[in-house]
């Protein structure tokens, strides 16, 4: 039988054409291929810590998981212990107290957080204001929100700070959601607390929801900062925190959101008609790890440490200016004068050296003439690096 000749065309929807692929999802399968043809590229790229939790958090999951009564659907609210530790460590660290009941929402990881928060706040045709550096994600949702994009510049000469005299022109755009991150990714500038305060103060007269994405204040960093502790920020602040970094937990996707009852309920609405809760034992093995004590940080940075120093090397070696000021998972460096952008300079790079480093493009057009090195590889892997650069000057 002649099969029938369809002759018609399937589309995606517009908000698909509106978004690329993760910059990271395609350049990595370059990088996987490249290595198949045995090019052993050594990759400082991706900020996903390539160390494990504590034994303890590892333990937890697994006793958990043999329990019978641990495969079933969870709350969406999360596992009341994880709420309850989540506030106790905002209490411990950074003196603010959250409501466990109606003031905090478990995540399935915050880059999801960053979706769950633009679809409970944006209509289409609202206007967002994105940090130029920042995370490409505050990029895609909003796009793929539907959401009018109006960037605010950080520049290394304000301090990567924002211009408040340009937030006060954008105002005007009909703005609903003002993203932040500090300490931010990826200049690792570092937030005070008085910024906070005019952000806040900015958000509250302008009618603005602020929004910090906080998940790289233990990294590097000797006095972790939330918006939370600004008076009055629970009123028009929000605030995202992840286990990701600060407890070797990526893969787990185990984030957190506060603010007050009012946003929390409005995130829940849009949370629980998109996933259906955590894994149980992943939960109360969180618990485990917001338990940990000071010394489990001190361990943490302490590798961090002596990467951060190779990679200040690295980036002597590659003719590149840091401030050394800088806090969290990453370096980020100005190239060379003589380089004509940061995207070639981190392809020559990666041809000559076979060293992968991040050009600062696509973090926005200030990051043009930055490359951004991830401190989640091994010394030896980062003085490696140096020495194929060294060679190949």
């Amino acid at each position: 039988m002649k099969k029938a000749n369809n002759n018609f065309a399937i589309t995606p929807a517009q908000r698909v054409s509106e978004v690329k692929e993760y910059y990271f999802s395609s350049k990595l399968k370059e990088i996987a291929a490249l290595n198949a043809q045995g090019a052993d590229i050594i990759s400082l790229g991706v900020g996903g810590p390539d160390c494990p939790p504590s034994d303890e958090v590892i333990e937890t999951l697994c006793t958990e998981a043999h329990k019978p009564d641990a495969h079933g659907y969870q709350p969406y609210v999360g596992h009341p212990a994880l709420r309850e530790a989540y506030t106790q460590w905002y209490e411990k660290h950074y003196g603010v107290k959250i409501d466990p009941a109606t003031e905090i929402l478990p995540l399935i990881g915050s880059k999801e957080g960053i979706l769950h928060t633009t679809l409970a706040f944006v209509n289409p045709g609202d206007g967002v204001l994105v940090p130029n550096p920042g995370y490409p994600t505050y990029t895609s949702v909003s796009r793929l929100a539907g959401a009018q994009i109006h960037y605010y510049d950080l520049t290394e000469e304000n301090g990567w700070e924002p211009d408040f005299n340009q937030l006060e022109q954008l105002a005007s755009n009909n703005i609903k959601l003002m993203w932040i991150n500090y300490p931010h990714m990826p200049t690792g500038k570092t937030a005070s607390k008085a910024l906070f305060e005019k952000l806040v103060d900015f958000g509250r007269r302008n009618g603005i929801v602020i929004v910090n994405d906080n998940p790289y204040s233990f990294i590097l960093n000797d006095t972790p900062l939330s918006i939370m502790q600004v008076d009055g920020a629970r009123d028009i602040a929000i605030e995202m925190n992840s286990l990701s970094k600060s407890h070797n937990m990526p893969g787990w996707r185990m984030g957190m959101v506060t603010s007050n009852a009012t946003f929390i309920n409005w995130i829940l609405k849009v949370k629980s008609n998109v996933d259906s809760g955590q894994y149980k034992p992943m939960m109360l093995a969180a618990v485990k790890a917001l338990q940990c004590d000071d010394t489990w940080y001190e361990s943490v940075n302490a590798t961090y440490s002596t990467r951060r120093r190779a990679a200040e090397e690295l980036m002597k070696a590659l003719g590149c200016h840091f401030d050394p000021e800088q806090r969290g998972l990453f370096l980020w460096g100005r190239i060379p004068d003589n380089e004509t952008s940061a995207e070639q300079y981190a392809q020559h790079i990666l041809d000559k050296a076979r060293v992968f480093v991040v050009p600062g493009f696509i973090f926005g057009s200030n990051g043009n003439r930055y490359i951004r090195i991830s401190l989640c590889a091994t010394e030896e892997k980062i003085r490696e690096a140096i020495k194929r650069v060294n060679e190949n000057k």
